[in-house]
């Protein structure tokens, strides 16, 4: 073991109830992360219920997505000037409040505010567990323990669309939708009581200071690229529409530039310059944007043409997406065994997986017969669900492997920023292809041949991101520390 190893080590031996510690953050993502699966379980009934519009439905999903990109590199910023554990405790307090009041929403459009409620919580406080985890546990522990964060993302997307479709089946005292947010309430409560008691107090470093102007930069950025997107297809695409995606080029291009006249200056940077400049990271954040676009969409598109093209219910629909979550879960336990070792190759593998799998589920689409027979999606998802466990560790682990424990929240922050804003790119490009290939085909929500073709059309999407994104990762270059792991 090297000396500069031993020292990291030591610095991190007298955190004895680290495992414990880490198990009260995997409670709070997996809050987090369950709220994702239970939503596109309830998309069709909300949508039934509200009267809201297929541009609603998707706002219900995006605004929580973008709300949460925006945030996560100030928020994770605020946890290293702040104290990471103080924020994180914070953000739960904030996303179980939200849940609270998406769950007693009277309206499309409450909920929709509400959901942007909710995004800002869990920016706050999911930059703090990677970065909590990261400095409390030493490094011959850290592939373990961010090994776990894929494991609960396993979880929360076997148990997701299993506890919605129930909730949503049961009509608890009537109220169908509301309780998949009301069950946060009590996960939140606890959480917060855990994390006081057991997460160590880490001192923040109010001289890194907050970067207001980067903050307002990169969200302008995301707005430009989103809701034009989104709203475009409804409005007709009006020529603004074009006009607001192009001018996210040169936000773009001020947000970096700003970034570089702050280190200058010696002025708090939003996306540090050693990050702007890490070829690791840069490009692992890229890939993992494109690698986590075609999700959040595939499963908005897959929930509403389960449901109102085929007439499942919501448990059934959410039974049928159990192989997906059910093979993520495994190959997330199976990989930290693997460690550090070929974390590019592992992500390759996954990409392609995932891949192939979409091209066959396009394949079964375009050959339905009613009423469905959902088992003949298994093969395809649970393939899919194997080549997502297979590289969402390797990815992270890529992306992080050199960030300096300073920075930990900073990157964080910025892996998972880039990784919601490319969900919620997918997330209206789907929803294009999707509602635009059903509105032109003219049928009816009787008519399942409608939805099939949406689907089949959509899932382009998916199958040319991953495919994309197994042959992208190739050609990153790890800095050297990260090429000796593998």
């Amino acid at each position: 073991m090297s000396l500069d190893t031993r020292i990291a080590e030591s610095r991190h031996e007298h955190y004895e109830r680290r495992w414990i510690a880490m198990a009260v953050l995997l409670i709070a993502g997996f809050m987090n992360l369950i709220d994702v699966t239970i939503v596109n379980v309830a998309l069709p009934s909300l949508q039934a219920g509200l009267g809201a519009t297929s541009s609603e439905i998707e706002w219900v999903v995006a605004a929580y997505i973008m709300a949460f990109a925006i945030g996560l590199l100030p928020f994770g910023r605020l946890g290293d000037m702040l104290g990471r554990r103080r924020m994180f405790l914070i953000g739960v307090g904030a996303f179980t409040i939200a849940s609270t009041l998406c769950g007693l929403a009277p309206g499309i459009n409450t909920l929709i505010a509400a959901r942007v409620l909710q995004g800002i919580g869990g920016a706050m406080m999911t930059p703090q567990t990677l970065a909590i985890a990261q400095v409390i546990f030493p490094p011959r522990e850290r592939a373990a323990a961010f090994a776990l964060f894929g494991v609960t993302a396993g979880l929360a997307a076997v148990s997701g669309p299993l506890i919605g479709g129930l909730l949503i089946n049961a009509d608890i005292m009537g109220m169908t939708w509301r309780p998949i947010f009301l069950v946060n309430i009590p996960v939140g409560l606890f959480a917060i009581v855990a994390g006081l008691k057991f997460i160590p107090a880490m001192e923040g470093n109010r001289d890194v200071g907050i970067d207001l102007g980067g903050i307002v930069l990169a969200a302008l950025t995301l707005l430009l690229v989103v809701f034009p997107l989104i709203e475009g297809r409804e409005l007709g695409w009006p020529v603004w529409t074009f006009a607001l995606m192009a001018a996210a080029i040169p936000s773009a291009w001020l947000f970096v530039h700003w970034q570089h006249r702050q280190a200058a200056a010696g002025a708090p940077q939003l996306l540090p310059v050693t990050l702007l400049g890490n070829s690791s990271f840069m490009g692992g954040v890229l890939v993992a944007s494109l690698f986590f676009s075609a999700i959040p969409g595939f499963f908005m598109v897959f929930a509403v043409f389960l449901q109102t093209g085929y007439g499942l219910t919501p448990l059934q629909s959410g039974l049928t997406t159990v192989p997906f979550s059910a093979g993520m879960f495994l190959t997330s336990m199976l990989s930290g065994k693997l460690g550090t070792r070929w974390q590019r190759q592992r992500i390759f593998l996954g990409s392609a997986m995932l891949s192939v799998a979409m091209i066959w589920l396009q394949s079964l689409v375009g050959g339905l017969d009613t009423p469905l027979q959902s088992l003949i999606f298994l093969p395809p998802l649970l393939i899919a669900g194997l080549g997502l466990g297979t590289a969402i560790s390797p990815l992270f682990q890529l992306v992080l492997s050199n960030v300096p424990d300073r920075d930990a929240g900073s990157a964080s922050g910025g892996v998972q920023s880039f990784q919601q804003v490319g969900g919620a790119m997918g997330v209206a490009i789907m929803g294009q292809l999707f509602f635009g290939q059903l509105m032109h085909s003219g049928a009816p929500d009787s008519a399942a041949f409608g939805y099939a073709a949406s689907l089949e059309k959509a899932v382009y999407y998916p199958v040319a991101a991953f495919a994309v994104t197994a042959f992208a990762v190739l050609f990153i270059k790890p800095q050297a520390d990260a090429a000796s792991k593998g």
